[in-house]
């Protein structure tokens, strides 16, 4: 066989594999509406973790306790289920973490990504994800200025490990999110449907604990099958 005939072969098996896509999704059924989430396939620990706790309808009738205007809104505190008006939440957890899946720049903080809470890094130097608390970004929109000190402070944050692209420099001019995050939590899906009611989210009347003083609960979570 010649060197185009293995060529022609070769690039007929590339064409032959099935496209890789990201082939689940959530859907949150919350008191202010639906929120539709697409999980990374390549975020497999959080993907395969979130989706075995919505299967266990683990996140049906927990609140959405820790909400901040033009940042992001939380949810996944076990203790949030049943908790009285006022409760200071947010140390729920179930006894075991995530290692981390930080793949900046692939997947970083815009507005509408999901990723996972955790612990700060004097008792978290490894930055493994919360099992089970999860949040959604809002965030805001940033001039070219603002972004290069950020850059600057997440240079610093990484260890020089976190670069801001061209792409997540002109996302967050023009679309929003949460820069300084970058690097240094787990981003592992989007929202896809739903963006206006993670928008109203963030917007509720809040506590001193960033709790919303009326109750943000998601009804249920469930697997969208295709």
């Amino acid at each position: 066989m010649n060197i185009k005939s293995i060529i022609g072969s070769l690039l007929l098996s590339v064409l032959a594999l099935p496209a890789v896509a990201q082939s689940n999704e959530v859907l949150l059924e919350t008191t202010e509406g639906n929120i539709r989430i697409m999980l990374y396939d390549d975020t497999p620990l959080h993907r395969d973790n979130f989706l075995k706790l919505v299967d266990e309808q683990f996140y049906d009738s927990l609140l959405f306790h820790r909400v901040i205007k033009n940042f992001m809104i939380q949810a996944g505190d076990p203790k949030s289920k049943h908790a009285e008006s006022g409760e200071i939440l947010g140390g729920g957890d179930l006894g075991y973490t995530l290692p981390a899946e930080i793949k900046t720049p692939t997947h970083y903080h815009a507005r509408g990504t999901l990723a996972m809470a955790r612990e700060g890094d004097a008792r978290n130097p490894q930055r493994r994800s919360s099992a089970c608390q999860f949040y959604i970004v809002w965030g805001k929109t940033y001039s070219t200025k603002e972004l290069e000190a950020i850059q600057e402070k997440v240079l610093e944050n990484t260890k020089g490990q976190t670069r801001f692209s061209s792409e997540m420099y002109w996302t967050y001019k023009k679309r929003g999110g949460s820069p300084h995050l970058d690097g240094q939590y787990t981003v592992f899906g989007e929202v896809t449907e739903g963006l206006d009611v993670v928008e109203k989210i963030q917007k509720v009347f809040t506590d001193d604990y960033n709790r919303p003083v009326d109750d943000v609960r998601i009804i249920r979570a469930t697997r969208i099958k295709r």
